[in-house]
């Protein structure tokens, strides 16, 4: 589809609505199942975190980007709010849409709210097999300063998390 599919057709809205989350949730379980084989406990952990999300959204902090071609949700990111700093979350673009730098754009809308809102810092938490990703990551500055061992995806995988500072 990607070489049908311009950008400019893709549609980023800041605004949740109902069946947002769930079917973000669900993106996430059948995406990361199908191409990292992680279990249900990714896809419950996404879950979890999409509901905190949800209990203190405040636009003015927070953010949203959810993409859209012909109403069907394509891409997703969120910026949280971590107090002194912005966790960069759940960040995911179909795969019938990746090549059309869908990817890029979320990440320079992420950054440019980041700065608006006056953030100072940024982070981000993903695994090693994600490296598409680490490469936007990277690119928009983000350096790697931690990683550990875990299974809490449903398999072993090494997390990373990548931190952002602005000056």
């Amino acid at each position: 589809m990607k070489d049908e599919v311009e950008l400019a057709e893709i549609k980023i809205r800041t605004d949740l609505r109902p069946g947002d989350i769930g079917y973000v949730i669900h993106m996430h379980g059948k995406l990361y199942g199908h191409e990292y084989g992680y279990g249900i406990q990714f896809e419950n952990y996404v879950a979890e975190g999409l509901s905190e999300f949800y209990r203190q959204y405040d636009p003015q902090t927070s953010r949203v980007w959810i993409c859209e071609h012909d109403g069907t949700i394509v891409g997703f990111l969120l910026l949280m709010n971590r107090g002194d700093s912005a966790q960069l979350r759940y960040f995911l673009v179909d795969p019938a849409f990746r090549g059309v730098g869908l990817g890029s754009k979320l990440i320079n809308l992420y950054i440019h709210f980041l700065k608006d809102c006056g953030y100072k810092k940024s982070y981000l938490w993903t695994t090693h097999e994600l490296t598409a990703a680490a490469f936007l990551y990277k690119r928009a500055g983000f350096r790697l300063t931690q990683e550990k061992d875990s299974v809490a995806f449903g398999k072993p995988v090494r997390e990373q998390r990548y931190d952002l500072i602005l000056s």
